[in-house]
């Protein structure tokens, strides 16, 4: 493993394999001290990026919202569809909470990641990675989504958190390509983020996501400016 140093703030890499959900990569970053050093997880299994265009544009917001509350709406239309939520909590119910589960393992071993963290998991839907914290040891974690799916999912919205400052040990995500406003997205989650809290999220690169995604990201250097 090599790790890389700049001046302040800090930024480290890491490179890893990652084989239980391809073509993604994992961002991480760290609060320290008010100070927030971010460290990037590379799979290397994941999607490749567009070199030659990767420093033009690697973050597109996407057009057509006439105002918050149409696209609240339109993340709604998903979060509400009664065959997408039949699926979350049946067939993928099992499937999602296996997948999640080796991975927060992993982050355990790696001491990312204690059974006294205090987690949140954003945009949770029905909680499949809520259930999977839990089911590993870590007994104190709880998720948001515009919908609530009681008891694992709170309501809550990922640009304007419910939570006070500095609450939670570990923040777990992979609907970054869901925000509209990404460095508001970011921004909530190092307000509530603790010194020393650990972030992570999944990314999909140089792919478009679903049409319920707000944005499109080409590399983690955006992430890295936010």
């Amino acid at each position: 493993m090599k790790t890389a140093k700049t001046k302040p703030p800090l930024l480290k890499y890491y490179f890893l394999t990652f084989a239980s959900l391809s073509s993604l990569i994992l961002f991480f970053f760290f609060s320290t001290q008010r100070r927030h050093s971010l460290t990037s997880f590379l799979t290397t299994t994941a999607a490749t990026t567009h070199s030659s265009s990767a420093s033009e544009v690697d973050l597109k917001i996407r057009p057509g919202y006439t105002s918050y509350d149409a696209y609240i709406q339109r993340q709604l239309n998903k979060t509400l569809n009664p065959k997408l939520r039949k699926i979350w909590m049946t067939r993928d119910w099992d499937r999602k909470i296996h997948v999640f589960s080796n991975f927060f393992r992993e982050l355990q071993l790696q001491n990312l990641l204690s059974n006294s963290s205090k987690s949140l998991c954003i945009g949770a839907r029905v909680g499949q990675e809520v259930e999977a914290l839990k089911r590993v040891g870590v007994s104190d974690s709880v998720g948001i989504d515009l919908v609530p799916s009681p008891p694992l999912v709170l309501k809550g919205d990922f640009h304007n958190q419910p939570f006070d400052n500095e609450m939670f040990d570990f923040e777990f995500s992979n609907v970054f390509d869901h925000a509209l406003y990404p460095r508001k997205f970011v921004g909530e989650i190092e307000r509530t983020l603790k010194p020393d809290g650990v972030c992570v999220l999944h990314l999909a690169l140089s792919t478009r996501a679903d049409k319920y995604s707000a944005n499109d990201l080409y590399s983690v250097k955006p992430l890295i400016h936010l």
